[in-house]
């Protein structure tokens, strides 16, 4: 899965380059997993992604020949799951991480993909509006998911033919 894509960044437009993730990207995917999250996955994890679990997929955003997002996925039979999707901080608000999503999207439609799911955090507004606005709708909460501070996780889901 390979694209280049323009997307307006500020006065200028700036090329972005969504593409497969492979074994040297996991340093950079691995900064922006601590700089994203209070409960960072373990580098090993993305290389036991990326080489031993067969369900799994990841996709990395480049801009400027730098990685500063990232999405990995689980698809299993028609159903897909997003297991973690980051941007830059720097990066945020400047509709990478949409873009970043819609390639997710059509890679599970690719795979053949009925359905999409993730969790995200009851406090993270921003996250939950762009889910939403890519067709997403609410489908639960998980109590007490999120270990560094129990908070619960609403989880959302898309169809993906119908999105």
């Amino acid at each position: 899965m390979a694209g280049k894509t323009k997307i307006a960044g500020g006065a200028m437009n700036t090329q972005m380059v969504i593409r497969d993730m492979k074994s040297n990207d996991v340093d950079q995917v691995y900064e922006i997993e601590k700089r994203s999250f209070s409960s960072p996955w373990k580098k090993e994890s993305f290389y036991h992604e990326l080489h031993h679990n067969m369900y799994a997929h990841y996709l990395v955003l480049e801009v400027e020949e730098q990685i500063i997002g990232y999405c990995g996925i689980w698809i299993v039979l028609d159903d897909a799951q997003i297991t973690n999707i980051a941007v830059l901080p720097e990066y945020r608000g400047r509709r990478y991480g949409e873009e970043l999503l819609k390639a997710a999207m059509k890679l599970c439609l690719m795979k053949k993909a009925a359905q999409l799911s993730l969790e995200v955090r009851v406090s993270n507004h921003i996250a939950q509006s762009l889910y939403r606005k890519l067709g997403f709708q609410p489908g639960g909460i998980r109590k007490n998911y999120y270990t560094d501070n129990g908070e619960d996780a609403l989880l959302m889901w898309v169809r993906l033919n119908e999105s």
